[in-house]
């Protein structure tokens, strides 16, 4: 007897499920997609618990008949596709049949459907613990998908699901993936009984957008259109003074469809060099419009990966067009106003005051005063007649003298350096770098229990609009940003309000609100999930946030502190990635310059 054997259609479905349905994420999605190609014209996501215990997607499209809403959970059942040339020309969101069938064997699954030529509606009752049962009910045109109980037969994959707030802002990613490429269909999304998002049917793509994605990300934009014989680019770019350190607001979409790719995203990043700083990112929505003959939508379960005919040139075209897009909105070359490596004034000369005292001038009368005599006071010589001026104070003059402290003998390079004399010749000091490990041994501290950071109290508060996604992501970090030092108070269902930062934060209203972005997309990234490892990441990308956009060193006496600091620190020569903060150049090399 031969060992191979055929297996049954449950365990098949369960196989096929463990590619197709992740996650609650994975149902919302399938769910969504299949409402858009029902025409739907509005569309209602219900969540209860992250959709460990509901997933409910309820749409006015079209609906089924009594027949297909018991087919539409067989495996491979599709309306889609009827030969393997159709495979072509697919222009829907689902095709292959295999999501419904997935969902029902991994969870309890409810429909309601009604076509608008039917007197009443089917109820078909199926999942993996039970046989499909079918009945008349009433219900309105359009179709009502209710799946509960995820993974309830699959308990190591329920286990592994992340907490209720992560899962959650998986299935926000999923919702505005699909709501955003289509402005002309409403839709809501619930969790837990509170109403998130109540998007009404646009006029424009850009409408659509600042309801999902906040105020903030569409002023940050600009619109990009070009039309050529391969494809049509559409969509929107980032200004390349937006750009971030950390992953957010990137995405492509092609014929409608949201879909990942590495090798285009280098297309993008190449377009914008030398316009952003290393390691930085814009944000940027690209919607691209082909033949459906030229792609293959058909290489991944989830549909996230596309294949097209010949990707170096859609590489180079996008290239092309985000490069003439950020030149004809005067991002590209031009008059460089960058101040870095000009000829300035010294930057001990914006503390001079430091060093002298100053007082307000005195006007004194002389009773005695004979305007027809001229003085010879001590201390007091004549100049033109009618005047007289003081001898200066004694020690004036010793303002570079390094009696005058130790600050004097410090100096500051372009705000970048901070050299001051060392026992073997000077030390060199990275600012940027010495702030990065000053700040990584705090938030490290913090994150390990320690007392958190002083926080300093803003001028005035910052309100900072964040979107939904993000502001999941706060609602879900917020114990921990209060501990590094954060005052921060949520406003409304996308916003936040900064009312204080920790020591050595800028607290000018432009740098809280990039510092809030890019510590809520640090936050936003898988956390590992050894606790000791995760502190050590987030306090490393956290420190090189915050030092980014820290308060320049401007004075010696700054400089100083900055020193003193960074020695006290435990690892004070590297910062916490290994690059060095402090450098010593040694009397005999300098003397080597000048042989």
């Amino acid at each position: 007897m031969g060992r191979l054997r055929v297996l049954p259609s449950q365990i098949a479905n369960m196989i096929a499920a463990g590619e197709v349905v992740t996650r609650p994420a994975s149902v919302v999605k399938e769910l969504m997609e299949n409402a858009v190609d029902a025409g739907a014209g509005h569309i209602t996501v219900n969540i209860t618990d992250a959709g460990r215990t509901l997933i409910q997607v309820i749409d006015d499209g079209c609906g089924m008949s009594p027949s297909d809403a018991v087919l539409c959970f067989e495996r491979h059942a599709t309306s889609k596709i009827s030969s393997a040339e159709d495979l072509d020309d697919i222009l829907t969101y689902g095709f292959r049949g295999e999501a419904l069938a997935s969902i029902a064997a991994v969870s309890e699954v409810t429909l309601r459907t009604r076509r608008e030529c039917d007197e009443t509606a089917t109820q078909v009752k199926t999942g993996a613990a039970s046989q499909t049962r079918t009945s008349s009910v009433s219900a309105p045109v359009g179709s009502n998908f209710a799946v509960r109980n995820l993974f309830f037969n699959t308990p190591a994959r329920r286990k592994f699901l992340k907490s209720d707030n992560v899962e959650f802002r998986h299935i926000v990613e999923e919702f505005t993936r699909v709501a955003i490429t289509r402005p002309d269909t409403a839709f809501t999304l619930t969790h837990n009984g509170r109403e998130l998002f109540v998007l009404k049917k646009e006029k424009s793509l850009k409408f659509r957008i600042t309801n999902l994605l906040g105020n903030a990300l569409a002023s940050d934009v600009v619109d990009i259109d070009t039309q050529t014989s391969v494809a049509h680019i559409s969509g929107f770019i980032g200004k390349p003074q937006t750009a971030r350190k950390t992953p957010g607001n990137q995405f492509f979409f092609v014929n409608g469809r949201f879909f990942r790719s590495g090798y285009l995203h280098k297309a993008v990043m190449k377009a914008y060099e030398d316009m952003i700083p290393e390691g930085t990112m814009p944000s940027y929505l690209i919607f691209l419009e082909v033949d459906p003959h030229s792609i293959d939508v058909n290489i991944h379960p989830a549909k996230t990966e596309v294949k097209f005919e010949d990707e170096s040139v859609i590489f180079q075209m996008l290239s092309a067009c985000v490069r003439e897009t950020l030149g004809r909105n005067s991002f590209g070359a031009g008059i460089n106003f960058d101040t870095e490596g000009a000829v300035e004034m010294p930057q001990i000369g914006k503390c001079f005051e430091e060093y002298r005292p100053v007082s307000a001038p005195r006007i004194g009368a002389d009773p005695d005063f004979d305007p027809f005599t001229v003085p010879s006071a001590t201390g007091v010589r004549e100049t033109q007649p009618g005047t007289a001026a003081k001898t200066p104070p004694e020690g004036y003059g010793r303002l570079f003298d390094s009696a005058a402290g130790t600050t004097s003998r410090i100096l500051i390079i372009q705000g970048k350096y901070v050299i001051t004399p060392a026992a073997s010749g000077m030390m060199v000091v990275n600012i940027r770098r010495a702030m990065e490990r000053i700040l990584f041994e705090r938030t490290l501290k913090a994150l390990s229990g320690m007392p958190a950071h002083v926080s300093q109290t803003t001028l005035f508060p910052v309100e900072v609009n964040i979107g939904v996604p993000r502001r999941l992501v706060f609602d879900e970090n917020s114990d921990l940003l209060r501990q590094i030092g954060f005052d921060i108070k949520p406003v409304g269902d996308d916003s936040i309000r900064v009312e204080g930062v920790p020591d050595g934060y800028s607290s000018t209203p432009g740098n809280v609100s990039r510092e809030i972005e890019d510590l809520l997309g640090i936050l936003e990234e898988e956390k590992d999930s050894l606790q000791e490892i995760m502190n050590q990441r987030l306090a490393e990308k956290i420190a090189q946030s915050g030092a980014a956009s820290a308060e320049s060193v401007s004075s010696p006496l700054q400089a100083q502190r900055l020193i003193d600091t960074l020695f006290e620190c435990d690892n004070a020569e590297y910062t916490a990635g290994g690059r060095r903060t402090v450098s010593i150049i040694s009397t005999e090399d300098i003397d080597k310059l000048f042989t």
